[in-house]
C-alpha cells in the first residue's frame, strides 16, 4: 500500500514514500528533501552465509549522471565504477548501521541507495543516510534502530544545519553526524582549524534535529513496519566457551601482554593449537569437529574479553603502556633524493612513508560526480600492501578501506595549503604503508606534512593525527576508560576508533567509527580533550625538531613556475589560430604552459631563464600598440611603397612607409630593407580602422638574417 509521510528537516520539506516502488525488496522508501530524491532498497538473504565469523553487509551509494542532468564521459556513456566521493558516502551509511545489527546475525544484508534527482541545495547523501535508517526500520530485518543523519556547516560563526550550497562555499566546517535518539553514532568532519568546544557545539546541534527525525522514522515504523523475521543465532556455544574460559583464561592473559606485535600473535596460535588439542583430548574427535567454527570464535571472544577485563579493570594495556601513553615516536624527511618530498613517521610498530609531487595546474583531478565540485587541485592516496601486516596476498588495487585512509588524511591537510595563487600547483601527496599496527591513516596525516614541508609547499601550519580509543563497562555502557594512540588489537577489541586531525589552532579532520550502541557527549568531549593534548606533543616535539617550516625553496626536480595576468580577451592571442603562438614558445623554450579561463598564465620549466624568456615572449604579445610607443619588430613583408613589421604584440603589423625609413630619399626598398630584418620602430598613428603606421626615422639600426 502506498504511504506518504512527510515533515520538516532545517526549514526544508522531507518526505518519505513507500509502497509505490521495488514492492520485492525486504524495505523501501523513496526519500525527498526538497527536490532531490533518492530511492533506498534493503534486502536480505534468507539463510546465513557459511563459514563466515562476521556479519556481511554491503552498502552501496549510487551516483547516477541523469540526476544532475550529466551524460557520462568516456567510450562506453554509462556509469562505471563508483567514484571515491561514491564509496565514501557508502561507508559513512555503513557507519552507523551496522552496530545496531544483533551481533549474531550472519545473513547477508544489502543496502542500495540509488540518486535519482538532486537539488544541489540539499544533500542526496543526508537524504540516502536518513532513507537506510528509514528503510531497515520498516523491513522485516532484525535491527536495533533507528538512526538518522545531518550535515552541519560553520558560516561566519554561525552553526548551520544542511547548509545549501551557497552557505557550504563559504563554510568552515563540512560535518556529518549520525545518531539514534540517544546516543551519537558516526561523526566526519572536515574543518578550517575549528576549535574543539564549536565542534563539540556543532555535534549537540546535529544530535538536536536527529531526534526529531527518529521520532518522525518511529512513527512511520509503529504505522506500517514489519515484524522482524526469525534468524539463525551464531552466538557461540556457551558449554564450548565455558570449557575454553574455565581452563585457558589466566594463560590467554598472559599471552596477549607483549609489546611486539608479531610475537604475541605467535603466542596467540600457540595457545590455538594448545586448546584445540585439549578439546580433543576431553571431548573427543567428532566433538571437536562438530564445534570447530565454536571452538575458533570462543578462542577470539576470550582473547577479546582478557583484553577488555585488563583495560577497564586494571587499566593495563597489552604492550605495558598507560592508558593516555603515546607508543614511540619517530620521523624523518628528505628520504629519497630525487623526489621532490619525502618523509617516513614511525609509532610504534606502524610506519608510513608519505610522498609528495608537484605538477602543473592542468594535471589537477576532473571530477565527473554529481555535486558542483568538478575538479581538485590536492589528491592523497593512501596505499595498504599485504606486506605491511605480514601477510602474502597479491596487490588488487585499492579497496574501499583505502579510499576512506586516503580522504581522511587530504581533509586534514586542504585547510592548511597555500591556494592556487599563492602555490600555483597541483599537488599529489601518495602514503604507502610500510608497516601496520593501527593508526596508519593517522601516522599518513603526520608523515603528509612533513613531506609537503620537505617539498617546500608553503603550508599554514603542520598538522598532526591521533586516535583514541573506547573500553566500556560490561554491565554499564556509561561507565568508560578511554585509551589513546589505540594499537590494531585495541582498535578490534574496543568500541571506539576516534581519529582527529588538526594544527596547534584546531581541527581540520575527525573520523569516528564505533562498536557500540553509541557515543555520550561526555565521551567525545573527553577525546577532543585528549587529542588535542597527543597532538600538540606530536607537532611540538617529534615534529618541529626535524623539521619546524616548509623549505624556502622547491626540489630542484620540480617544476619552477612564473606566472603572469593577461587580459581574458588576450588569451587568443597568445593560443594563436591553432595553437600557432603557445607551441612556437613551447616549442623554442621547451617550457609548458597552463592558461585559465580567467588569464592566469602559469609558465613551468626546470630551466629558469627559459621560463623568463617564455614570459616574456607571452607579455610580449599581449602587450598592447600604442601611439607613440617604441618596438623591435621583423619584418614580414616587402611592398614597393614600404614594408610591413610584425610588432610582436599577437601577431600585430604596422605599416612602415618607405619615407618613414630614413631622412634620405629612398629608392628601391629592397636596398634598405629585407624580409627577416629586426628594426626599432615608432607607432605615430593608429586610424579608427585600426591600421597601425610606423616611423624608424630615429631608430634606422637593422639587423638582417644574414648578419
Amino acid at each position: 500500500m502506498f504511504k506518504t509521510y512527510e515533515t520538516e528537516l532545517a526549514g526544508r520539506k522531507l518526505v518519505i514514500e513507500t509502497g509505490k516502488m521495488a514492492g520485492l525488496a525486504n524495505g523501501s522508501v523513496l526519500v525527498r528533501y526538497g527536490d532531490t530524491c533518492v530511492l533506498v532498497n534493503v534486502t536480505a538473504s534468507k539463510e546465513p552465509r557459511e563459514g563466515i565469523d562476521f556479519f556481511p553487509l554491503s552498502v552501496d551509494f549510487e551516483e547516477k549522471l541523469y540526476s544532475v542532468g550529466k551524460i557520462p564521459g568516456g567510450f562506453l556513456k554509462r556509469e562505471g565504477k563508483p567514484s571515491d566521493k561514491a564509496i565514501l558516502t557508502s561507508r559513512a551509511i555503513d557507519r552507523p548501521l551496522r552496530p545496531l545489527f544483533p551481533k549474531d546475525f550472519r545473513n547477508d544484508v544489502v543496502v542500495v541507495g540509488t540518486v535519482l534527482c538532486v537539488e544541489q541545495d540539499n544533500s542526496p547523501e543526508v537524504a540516502a543516510m536518513i532513507g537506510a535508517a528509514s528503510a531497515l526500520a520498516i523491513s522485516d530485518i532484525p535491527f536495533n534502530g533507528p538512526t538518522a543523519a545531518v550535515a552541519v556547516g560553520l558560516v561566519d560563526g554561525e552553526i548551520i544545519i544542511n547548509p545549501t550550497i551557497e552557505q557550504r562555499e563559504k563554510s568552515d566546517l563540512t560535518l556529518t553526524v549520525a545518531a539514534t535518539e540517544k546516543k551519537i553514532t558516526m561523526i566526519e568532519a572536515g574543518a578550517n582549524e575549528v576549535p574543539d568546544n564549536i565542534m563539540l557545539k556543532a555535534i549537540k546541534e546535529a544530535h538536536k534535529e536527529i531526534k526529531k527525525i527518529c521520532k518522525f522514522i518511529n512513527k512511520i515504523q509503529k504505522e506500517i513496519g514489519k515484524p522482524k523475521f526469525a534468524y539463525q543465532s551464531f552466538e557461540v556455544d556457551h558449554e564450548v566457551y565455558e570449557f575454553i574460559e574455565t581452563n585457558f583464561k589466566e594463560e590467554m592473559k598472559e599471552k596477549v601482554q607483549e609489546q611486539d606485535k608479531e610475537t604475541r600473535d605467535k603466542n596467540i596460535d600457540a595457545l590455538t593449537q594448545k586448546i584445540e588439542e585439549t578439546y580433543t583430548e576431553k571431548m573427543g574427535q567428532e566433538s571437536f569437529e562438530e564445534h570447530q567454527a565454536d571452538i575458533a570464535e570462543a578462542i577470539y571472544k576470550l582473547e577479546k574479553k582478557c583484553v577488555r577485563e585488563m583495560i577497564y579493570f586494571e587499566h593495563k594495556r597489552v604492550d605495558g603502556r598507560k592508558l593516555d601513553e603515546i607508543r614511540p615516536l619517530s620521523c624523518e624527511v628528505g628520504l629519497l633524493p630525487r623526489v621532490h618530498g619525502s618523509a617516513l613517521f614511525t609509532r610504534g610498530q606502524t610506519q608510513v612513508m608519505s610522498i609528495a609531487t608537484l605538477g602543473m595546474i592542468s594535471e589537477e583531478q576532473v571530477l565527473d560526480g554529481i555535486d558542483t565540485e568538478e575538479s581538485k587541485r590536492y589528491m592523497h592516496h593512501y596505499n595498504f600492501p599485504s606486506y605491511s601486516v605480514g601477510e602474502a596476498r597479491p596487490s588488487r588495487g585499492p579497496g574501499r578501506r583505502e579510499v576512506g585512509h586516503g580522504a581522511l588524511a587530504e581533509k586534514a591537510l586542504v585547510p592548511v595549503l597555500p591556494s592556487k595563487e599563492e602555490f600555483p600547483y597541483a599537488i599529489r601527496v601518495v602514503s604507502e604503508v610500510l608497516s601496520s599496527n593501527g593508526s596508519t591513516s593517522q601516522a599518513s596525516i603526520c608523515g603528509s606534512t612533513l613531506s609537503l614541508m620537505d617539498a617546500g609547499v608553503p603550508i599554514k601550519r603542520p598538522v598532526a593525527g591521533i586516535s583514541t580509543g573506547l573500553v566500556t563497562n560490561p554491565d554499564n555502557d556509561d561507565d568508560y576508560v578511554m585509551l589513546v594512540d589505540i594499537q590494531g588489537l585495541e582498535d578490534f577489541f574496543g568500541d571506539m576508533d576516534f581519529k582527529v586531525g588538526g594544527t596547534s589552532q584546531g581541527i581540520t579532520a575527525i573520523q569516528v567509527d564505533i562498536k557500540c550502541d553509541g557515543l555520550t557527549y561526555d565521551i567525545i568531549k573527553e577525546a577532543f580533550e585528549k587529542t588535542k593534548k597527543a597532538r600538540q606533543y606530536i607537532l611540538d616535539d617529534i615534529m618541529a625538531p626535524v623539521i619546524s617550516k616548509p623549505r624556502e625553496e622547491i626540489s630542484q626536480y620540480a617544476p619552477r613556475i612564473v606566472s603572469t595576468q593577461i587580459k581574458v580577451d588576450k588569451i587568443k592571442d597568445v593560443i594563436g589560430p591553432g595553437g600557432k603562438m603557445i607551441n612556437k614558445i613551447i616549442e623554442e623554450t621547451g617550457v609548458k604552459i597552463d592558461i585559465e579561463e580567467d588569464g592566469q598564465v602559469f609558465i613551468y620549466s626546470n630551466d629558469n631563464e627559459k621560463a623568463i624568456q617564455a614570459l616574456e615572449m607571452v607579455e610580449d604579445i599581449v602587450r598592447e600598440v600604442e601611439v607613440g610607443g617604441i618596438y623591435y619588430g621583423e619584418v614580414s613583408r616587402l611592398m614597393n611603397f614600404g614594408a610591413f613589421v610584425d610588432l610582436g604584440c599577437g601577431g600585430k603589423e604596422g605599416l612602415l612607409h618607405i619615407s618613414k625609413i630614413s631622412k634620405e630619399r629612398i629608392k628601391n626598398i629592397e636596398d634598405v630593407l629585407h624580409v627577416g630584418d629586426m628594426v626599432t620602430v615608432k607607432v605615430i598613428n593608429i586610424d579608427e580602422q585600426g591600421r597601425i603606421n610606423l616611423s624608424m626615422l630615429d631608430f634606422n639600426e637593422t639587423k638582417s638574417n644574414e648578419e
